[in-house]
């Protein structure tokens, strides 16, 4: 029986289990052994990563040919008005092409947890929170969107992927789920 677990990742650490050269990785918090994250966060980014020993499942939960839904909550500099999250929902024309239209919304502030260090705060400048749905997984994807509406991210919490969420896990705790048949996860 395939392994699956989710893991809250925190803020700092590198979403891989070796070659880090002092900085932390995933094998701090996961010792078990023969799991590997599919998809990945960016060491500037936290939350939901799902780790799994199976290839198939791995493929499946990170290959945007499956369009498996990816939450994010994001704080941005700014306060994005009508005309940019319209543009955000048709796609984007980023550097590497043409993003899938994406689902965004204004949001009050989140269930999170204090970030350490905190984000960076200036006086005059205020900040907004965005709930973000991608189906597609780019690098930095969702940083280069929000920059590219002219609302720089902040703060990247991936809080949801596919069915599973990141209720009830503080920053590096993870917990073991039963795998779904591969089809439930696969969108035609």
């Amino acid at each position: 029986m395939p392994r699956l677990l989710i893991l809250n990742k925190p803020y700092g650490v590198l979403c891989q289990f070796s070659g880090a050269a002092g900085r932390p990785t995933l094998k701090e918090f996961v010792r078990i052994p023969g799991v590997y994250a599919a998809g990945r966060l960016d060491r500037d980014s936290e939350g939901l990563v799902a780790l799994t020993d199976d290839g198939r499942l791995q493929a499946t939960i990170a290959d945007p040919r499956h369009k498996l839904e990816k939450r994010y909550w994001v704080q941005v500099e700014g306060i994005p008005g009508q005309d940019a999250l319209r543009a955000f929902r048709r796609g984007l024309v980023l550097a590497d092409g043409p993003t899938l239209p994406a689902t965004i919304r204004l949001m009050a502030t989140p269930p999170v947890w204090p970030r350490d260090p905190p984000i960076r705060f200036r006086r005059a400048i205020p900040t907004s929170w965005l709930e973000i749905v991608l189906r597609e997984g780019r690098n930095r994807q969702v940083r280069r969107m929000t920059a590219s509406i002219g609302f720089p991210t902040l703060r990247l919490v991936r809080f949801q992927v596919g069915p599973w969420n990141l209720e009830g896990l503080a920053p590096g705790e993870w917990r073991e789920i039963a795998p779904p048949p591969l089809e439930a996860l696969r969108t035609p």
